[in-house]
């Protein structure tokens, strides 16, 4: 059975190690693009030459070239600044929207069929641009935040119980970010609610560690951020599109009247199948957290305000 075409936009840290992973996995052969002369295709051959070892059932590319992008099924973007210490992710809003807003055109001018999955903070402003800028059908544009935000709360959760995170489940909906919204009724550790193990208090302070999860990291590496988990929560969201697994997962998506909002993309349940996002999942959530999500949303809404202002005001380069 030949494997779908995937094309990774962004050779750094977590687009060289989603293309590791879906090449590990056998979930498409891969096509890494980034405009930097030689770093994408020096990354394809390094990944190219592990084959032997790994196992690898498909190739994997490298160019510079967007016209690579023919024939993919799915389009993942982790092209854009990655944060530095101090910087919040509204820091990366217009320099990350010169950036995404181009790659969104290139998509839809060769890859018209494609899904588009969104990894370039601040994501929820990026969807909504990628999305604008792209043309696609909502259901073809998305954006991975959710994933990671779970795990690193079942992370979280894992090891301040001493128990595998694996055994730790968990839903995190609303903005990437301060405004992501746990929802406390998913959270179970060994199929049991996790409010039988742990005090409100505990959790609450769980949950803040959840939303500086990403600021956490880049204080350690000082000149980096994370990539491993970023890309697990790539290539899972990926795996369920490419296998049609029709697995539900936390994305951040277009709303149109769902959870009672609209004109805004935000993480909420989504079903995810061979075509995309099938369908947004009703999911039942407690008046505080139905209250903060409308909050999340609000933002997210201002965010898009000052984007549009922001790339108005700076002109886009030529891809």
């Amino acid at each position: 059975m030949s494997l779908p075409h995937v094309t990774v936009v962004g050779a750094g840290q977590v687009g060289a190690t989603t293309t590791h992973l879906l090449a590990l996995q056998g979930l498409a052969n891969v096509t890494l693009v980034d405009i930097v002369e030689g770093l994408a295709e020096g990354k394809a051959l390094d990944l190219m030459q592990a084959a032997p070892m790994e196992g690898f059932a498909g190739w994997v590319r490298g160019s510079t070239a967007y016209a690579s992008l023919a024939g993919s099924r799915l389009v993942i973007v982790t092209a854009g600044l990655a944060r530095k210490p101090g910087m919040t992710r509204e820091d990366l809003l217009a320099a990350n929207a010169r950036i995404v807003g181009p790659i969104a055109e290139q998509v839809a001018a060769h890859a018209p069929q494609a899904i588009l999955l969104i990894v370039t903070n601040p994501l929820d402003l990026m969807v909504a641009l990628a999305l604008k800028r792209s043309g696609l059908p909502r259901t073809r544009v998305m954006g991975m935040a959710g994933v990671l935000d779970s795990a690193r709360l079942r992370a979280f959760i894992g090891e301040r119980l001493q128990v595998p995170s694996s055994t730790v489940q968990a839903m995190v909906l609303g903005s990437h970010g301060e405004l992501m919204v746990p929802i406390v009724s998913s959270i179970t550790v060994g199929g049991k609610p996790v409010t039988s193990v742990l005090s409100a208090q505990e959790l609450e302070a769980l949950f803040q560690r959840t939303r500086d999860g990403g600021a956490e990291i880049v204080r350690y590496l000082k000149t980096g951020s994370a990539f491993y988990a970023p890309a697990s929560g790539v290539v899972e969201m990926a795996g369920a599109i490419l296998r049609d697994t029709h697995a539900t997962l936390p994305a951040c998506a277009a709303l149109e009247g769902e959870y009672g909002l609209r004109d805004v993309c935000l993480g909420v349940p989504v079903q995810l199948g061979a075509k995309g996002i099938e369908r947004i999942v009703d999911m039942p959530l407690a008046p505080a957290e139905r209250q903060a999500l409308t909050a999340a949303a609000a933002q997210v809404r201002e965010g898009i305000a000052r984007l549009s202002a922001a790339v108005a005001a700076s002109p886009t380069p030529a891809p």
